[in-house]
């Protein structure tokens, strides 16, 4: 190492220290952000909530068909579907920031669009992406001139008119660039609901910030295949694209699936069973870059799964299956059962069904002042305030009042404590959040019209694969009474009437719960249960799950989803969690592995929230592999045919009930109980043997360091260049969660500049040994330089628990006629 370059790695760590510092007084003293208002209503115009009014088109008529055909809505209900699919609420301003944020690595326009130089289009799309595409539209055969050069799906002539696209009745909001003349051209304010992309659940809106001098600059040739141009943090495009909810609970009827995927009918789609086949790397990072890991972070989610806490990061790599909307209507009564809830604080601020209706069985489910008996829509169990609430929660995560939300946590990045994004706030200064809550009462109303069961028997050529064994059913029923039902039933034996969680919700939740356990494993329950089960009305409104939390450590799956922050109190969705759940008790030891040497080892999970999942339904089981909360059990087949979901069906069943059958680790084997996900692995062929570097382009660099670039490369050659900065290699083999859930904010915020200047050390060691390997080091030799920092990298993890598609092994003891048996039962739910 020469004095120059000597003296530059001293100056930087120098820098580094000094900003870590800064850094960490900042994050122990962060300043309370100033209310926001959204841009509607800063607009000029201004427009308030009551501007917004949901959709009655029944544009969607032929969707979700049940064995008698299409469902017939009324206006709210069809009000409900519209606003599901079609109502972005204004989050296109957050997925417009989140392009520059994300290093260009987040680009929607790409997406949306078929340009040659691409490897994909719409005529791949599903098979790309694994995105539906909107009926009634073709492939581009050239760019659109009234769309500023962008090549846009192209709507057929024979098909009637988008009529959300309507800007008379549903106009947009006029604000920035909107509805200027620019170049010559004008440059509409569109409807609220924007134009329609070709994708279901992406709508286009023009972008406020495109002004005279950005369609001055702007070339869409350029935008499609020149790198310094579309990596230039400045580019401002000409649109934005905002996101349904559709755009993540979409996808092909498994009873009336289409023929060819990536040509779809309205009468092949369903709302509500979830985007089963979205393929979150490629929507999220479109550029597919393997030698990212940023991209790899995003391969390390499977098809049909996301982290939905990438955006307000807590740190936690934990990919969830999307949920599918089944029995709406029995899910929410039995709620009265096992949902109870103590709100307090900005939790009593959550809209209730009784807000909004007077009388019927939804009036029941919350009792002042803050008694709520709610559905846990998510994994682990947090969005505990009520179903509209959580309803409403899911509009801010998207992208809702992005001005404000984005003010509590630090986007994409985490690394910084969050503060709560508080409902009265949003009530107040967010059209768009408003009117959101004003349409969910409708949005509810068409679930609980069109969430029924999808069945096997009901789907073409279905009624092959099921049996006609009286015998073989009815074995398979007892085998379910006896090993599946206390958790996937929502009809239990009366017997454990006095473990119901009238005193078993909060601080006191897991002595009642071993007490449950206890008696679901007694003689009595399972005679009682075998009578249910056998009993011919069985499956009629039973969502095959309950409402309980479960604790991880009995389930022995993945801990990185019950071990989420978000929800815990004083962080982004303290108002959307309860009181109940903030108190939740910790349940003790949870067993992870060494990631190299497969050691056993264990760790306390952590109390006040965090620790438990509630049970999956079984609801149309199906049509819904592969399992587990993450979908890492079994082999997803791409198409969306009866054949091909039954297929994938067999293949994750098996591996359920036959857990030593299931995907192995590349390094450790049967060391460990599973598969670890690792830089590398799951990568297309010519792709796994690649180096792997943490990239940042050179048009999206801080601004000190983009002027500097060329003196930063002859300072540190190792990690700059002409593209930007690369930091790296990462050794082939790393696992990915050892990086993305560092613990990098204290858990006793007292202790917060201590720990900062360990993870800070640590850092430094790291980019040293970084310098002195070379930007051309081997993975041998990159291994090597980083083995001793495992283990200290391992105790600042906020979750270890690597292993992805381990546990729920309830089933492996059965023999192998029972395991047949019970699932010749499961696949007529």
């Amino acid at each position: 190492m020469t004095h120059t370059t000597r003296k530059g790695l001293l100056a930087a760590v120098a820098v580094l220290a000094i900003a870590g510092l800064a850094f960490a007084w900042y994050r122990t003293h962060p300043p309370t952000p100033p209310e926001r208002q959204d841009e509607a209503l800063v607009a000029s115009p201004a427009r308030e909530a009551s501007s917004f009014p949901a959709a009655d088109e029944d544009y969607f008529r032929d969707m979700d068909q049940t064995r008698g055909g299409p469902v017939a809505l009324s206006v709210d209900e069809i009000r409900g579907r519209n606003t599901w699919i079609v109502w972005s609420a204004g989050n296109d301003r957050l997925w417009d920031t989140l392009s520059v944020t994300s290093g260009g690595a987040l680009d929607f326009l790409k997406v949306v669009s078929s340009h040659p130089s691409q490897s994909y289009s719409r005529a791949n799309r599903w098979d790309y992406f694994g995105l539906v595409n909107e009926p009634c539209f073709t492939k581009p055969t050239g760019a659109n001139s009234a769309r500023w050069g962008l090549w846009f799906d192209q709507r057929q002539a024979e098909c009637p008119p988008d009529p959300f696209e309507n800007a008379t009745k549903y106009p947009g909001v006029q604000t920035g660039a909107r509805g200027q003349t620019l170049n010559g051209k004008p440059f509409d304010t569109g409807s609220f609901y924007g134009y329609a992309t070709g994708i279901v659940g992406l709508r286009l809106f023009p972008n406020p910030n495109f002004d005279e001098q950005a369609a001055k600059r702007w070339d869409a040739e350029r935008y499609y295949t020149d790198r310094t141009y579309y990596e230039d943090k400045a580019l401002v495009r000409p649109y934005r694209v905002g996101m349904s909810c559709g755009f993540c609970h979409v996808g092909p009827n498994p009873i009336n699936p289409p023929a060819d995927p990536n040509n779809p009918a309205w009468a092949n789609l369903s709302s509500n069973v979830g985007a089963q086949y979205f393929t979150i790397d490629r929507i999220f990072y479109q550029a597919a870059d393997f030698e990212d890991f940023a991209f790899q972070l995003f391969h390390a989610s499977r098809p049909g799964s996301l982290d939905t806490s990438f955006v307000a990061s807590d740190n936690i790599n934990n990919p969830r299956a999307m949920n599918a909307m089944y029995l709406i209507g029995p899910r929410l009564l039995h709620a009265k059962r096992w949902g109870k809830e103590t709100l307090a604080g900005g939790g009593l601020d959550n809209h209730q069904f009784n807000d909004f209706v007077k009388d019927g069985p939804l009036d029941t489910l919350f009792a002042s002042p803050g008694t709520v008996w709610a559905p846990r829509v998510l994994k682990d169990g947090a969005d505990s305030v009520g179903a509209l609430g959580a309803l409403n929660r899911v509009y801010l995560n998207i992208g809702t009042y992005s001005e404000e939300w984005t003010q509590h946590f630090l986007p994409l990045v985490g690394a910084q404590p969050q503060t709560p994004i508080r409902i009265e706030a949003a009530r107040r200064s967010s059209a768009y959040f408003k009117a959101t809550e004003a349409q969910t009462l409708d949005v509810a109303k068409f679930f609980l019209k069109t969430t029924d069961a999808h069945h096997l028997a009901d789907a073409p050529g279905g009624a092959a694969y099921l049996t006609t064994d009286a015998s073989v059913l009815t074995r398979g029923k007892e085998v379910f009474a006896d090993t599946c039902a206390r958790c996937h039933s929502t009809k239990l034996p009366a017997m454990v009437a006095s473990l119901d969680p009238d005193g078993c919700n909060g601080k006191g939740y897991l002595d009642c719960w071993n007490r449950y356990w206890a008696a679901t494993q007694t003689p009595e329950f399972k005679k009682q249960m075998r009578e249910i089960v056998t009993a011919p009305d069985f499956l009629n409104d039973n969502y095959l799950s309950a409402e309980f939390r479960v604790p991880v450590t009995l389930l022995q799956t993945n801990a990185c989803s019950p071990l989420a922050t978000n929800a815990m109190s004083g962080n982004i969705w303290d108002n959307f969690s309860s009181q109940s759940y903030k108190e939740l008790p910790s349940v003790g030891k949870m067993l992870w592995y060494h990631p190299y040497t497969g050691e056993a080892r264990s760790f306390d999970m952590p109390a006040g929230g965090r620790g438990y999942t509630r049970p999956p339904s079984l609801v149309s089981l199906w049509s819904t592999a592969p399992f587990l909360l993450n979908n890492t059990v079994g082999r997803l087949e791409m198409s969306p045919s009866v054949e091909g979901r039954m297929r994938s069906f067999d293949d994750s069943i098996h591996k359920m009930l036959w857990p030593q059958d299931r995907e192995k680790d590349s390094l450790l084997g049967d060391k460990i109980p599973g598969v670890i996900d690792r830089v590398g692995d799951r990568a297309p062929d010519g792709h796994g043997t690649q180096p792997v570097y943490l990239k940042f382009s050179a048009g999206y660099l801080p601004e000190p360091l983009k002027r500097t670039l060329k003196a930063q490369q002859a300072l540190f050659p190792s990690l700059f260049s002409d593209d930007g900065l690369r930091i790296g290699p990462i050794p082939r083999g790393t696992p990915i969660g050892l990086l993305s859930n560092l613990r990098l904010i204290a858990d006793d915020p007292s202790t917060q500049v201590e720990h900062d200047a360990r993870v800070g050390a640590l850092m430094v060691k790291i980019l040293a040994r970084l310098h002195k390997l070379g930007g051309n080091a081997s993975d041998a030799d990159a291994t090597a330089a980083f083995r001793d920092l495992v283990d200290p990298l391992l105790e600042m993890n906020k979750c270890p628990d690597f292993v992805v598609n381990r546990g729920h092994l309830f089933g492996s003891e059965l023999a192998d006629a029972e395991k047949r048996a019970l699932i010749e039962f499961l696949k007529t739910f």
